[in-house]
C-alpha cells in the first residue's frame, strides 16, 4: 500500500531516533519499492562501526546493492531525514535509485551543526550533483512542515 511522502519521512524520523539511541548520529533513511513497501531502513553507523562512510543513505545503498537487482532499484524511492550529502548522493546515483525524498535541507543541518568536526557539511545541494550525472534522478524536498520534527531529534546532540 502506498502512502504519502509525509508518512515515509515520519518513519525516517523514527529511524533517526533509534540511531541516536544506539549511539550514532541522529539520521535515518528508508528504501521504498514501487508498491509502497518499506524494504530497507538504515540509521547512521559511522560511530558504532567506525566508518567515515557510515551515513544512513550510503549504508542503505550498500545493503540495497547486495539485495536488489540494479535495474529494479531505479523504480525505488529513498526517503531520508536530511538532504543527502555529496557522498550519499554519489552512492544513490551509483546505486541506481531513481527518486530521493528528503525532509530538511543540508543548509538547515549546517545551522544546527555549525563547524562541528563530526559533520562538516558541503554547500552543495543534491540536485546539483544529480544534474551533473547522466540519469534523471527525481528529487522531492524539502518539507518545511516536518523540519521542526526532524530537528527535534538533534536537540542537544551537537553541543
Amino acid at each position: 500500500m502506498k502512502h504519502d511522502h509525509a508518512y515515509y519521512l515520519k518513519y525516517c524520523i523514527e529511524v533517526s531516533r533509534k540511531s541516536r539511541e544506539n549511539g550514532n548520529t541522529p539520521f535515518g533513511a528508508i528504501l521504498v519499492n514501487e508498491q509502497g513497501e518499506i524494504v530497507l531502513e538504515q540509521e547512521n553507523v559511522e560511530i558504532t562501526e567506525k566508518r567515515c562512510t557510515g551515513h544512513a543513505e550510503t549504508a542503505l545503498m550498500e545493503k540495497a546493492s547486495h539485495q536488489y537487482p540494479h535495474h529494479d532499484l531505479w523504480n525505488y524511492t529513498l526517503y531520508t531525514t536530511f538532504e543527502p550529502c555529496a557522498m550519499c548522493s554519489g552512492a544513490i546515483y551509483w546505486g541506481n535509485v531513481g527518486k530521493v525524498v528528503y525532509a530538511a535541507t543540508e543548509e538547515a543541518l549546517l545551522k544546527m551543526t555549525g563547524d562541528h568536526e563530526q559533520n562538516p557539511t558541503f554547500n552543495l545541494p543534491c540536485r546539483d550533483i544529480f544534474d551533473k550525472g547522466q540519469k534523471p534522478i527525481e528529487v522531492i524536498g524539502p518539507f518545511p512542515e516536518l523540519e521542526e520534527e526532524v530537528v527535534a531529534v538533534h536537540k542537544g546532540y551537537w553541543n
